[in-house]
């Protein structure tokens, strides 16, 4: 792949493109202006990354919505009743209103202060939910079933770099390191870059890919009118299209498990799991802060269980005893 001369910067463009789409969806009549302003300006000098930044000043317009009036002019009492609301009528799972709770908390406590007794002593379950992964062969019947080139490209890079959607589209040319076989996945979540090595077969498709378009910068450009503009385009191909492509392809094939484009991580790092790759390392390929986090993918495996079994069997043994199956 060709190296960039061009000044422009597409994935800055594409991140301002985004704020300004994320901003005029999150005004409304009730939640603008100073305000709102005012709360950006808070999550940006927390060090909130823009996912987190977009997504509380929604949770905090919803809630604006939802009582008819600017959120500073909302009260205790219609805060309570909103959250019942999301949690008994709309029945919200607990993650979801643990988003919700945490963006209007953030207003209330950083923006618009309040010294409401809800806010301290309103407690969420915790739900300890396990991912869905899939095996190494349905992830190739994933790959088959893609019905552009593109798309492939796309998910089997997603998959065979462990990485997250947006990292995955964002990604440019200059990332490719193939002398050291690796890719720099510039700000990850948590705003984190890192390394993670480059599969051949994966730099062959990621070649044979950009070859179609040759676009300068992008890897995954957006495809454009007619299909004839992904060697100019300036942003990445959208989200909404990577999941959609990825919902038709789990319809076709019939998957009866939960399955979007996030679980080919979870997928790569199960397998790396089964091959016998350390936690630690899975934990660096995938950029987590913490291992506990990374653990959840013992839970995933059979092969841990089955090597725990084995482990119990061999050291949970009485001294001079034997076993009909010792003597096969």
């Amino acid at each position: 792949m060709a190296k960039s001369n061009s000044n422009s910067n597409p994935r800055a463009q594409s991140n301002t493109r985004a704020k300004q789409n994320a901003k005029a969806k999150a005004r409304t009549q009730f939640f603008h202006g100073e305000l709102y302003q005012r709360m950006s300006d808070d999550l940006h000098l927390e060090g909130k990354g823009k996912r987190t930044h977009d997504g509380y000043l929604r949770e905090v317009r919803k809630l604006a919505e939802y009582c008819q009036k600017a959120p500073d002019q909302i009260g205790e009492d219609e805060f309570r009743r909103y959250f019942l609301h999301l949690k008994n009528e709309r029945e919200f799972a607990y993650g979801s209103l643990r988003v919700t709770f945490s963006g209007i908390k953030f207003f209330y406590t950083r923006t618009c202060r309040r010294d409401w007794q809800t806010l301290q002593t309103m407690k969420l379950q915790i739900a300890k939910t396990l991912p869905e992964v899939i095996t190494i062969d349905q992830v190739q019947q994933v790959i088959d079933a893609c019905r552009t080139p593109r798309i492939a490209a796309c998910l089997w890079t997603i998959y065979s770099l462990g990485l997250r959607i947006e990292e995955g589209r964002n990604l440019q040319v200059g990332d490719i390191d193939s002398a050291r076989m690796m890719v720099h996945v510039h700000r990850g979540k948590g705003a984190k870059d890192r390394y993670v090595p480059l599969p051949s077969d994966t730099l062959d498709l990621l070649r044979e890919h950009w070859q179609t378009h040759r676009n300068p910068n992008l890897i995954f450009p957006a495809d454009g009118r007619n299909h004839k503009g992904q060697s100019t385009a300036t942003t990445p191909m959208a989200t909404s299209t990577i999941q959609g492509a990825m919902k038709q392809i789990v319809q076709r094939l019939g998957f009866r498990k939960k399955v979007c484009v996030h679980t080919l991580r979870h997928s790569y790092a199960t397998h790396l799991l089964e091959a016998g790759l350390s936690l630690k390392m899975i934990q660096k390929l995938l950029g987590h802060s913490s291992l506990q986090t990374t653990m959840i993918y013992l839970h995933l495996t059979s092969v841990a269980e089955a090597d725990g079994r084995k482990t119990i069997e061999r050291v949970m043994r009485r001294r001079g005893r034997s076993r009909p199956s010792d003597k096969k």
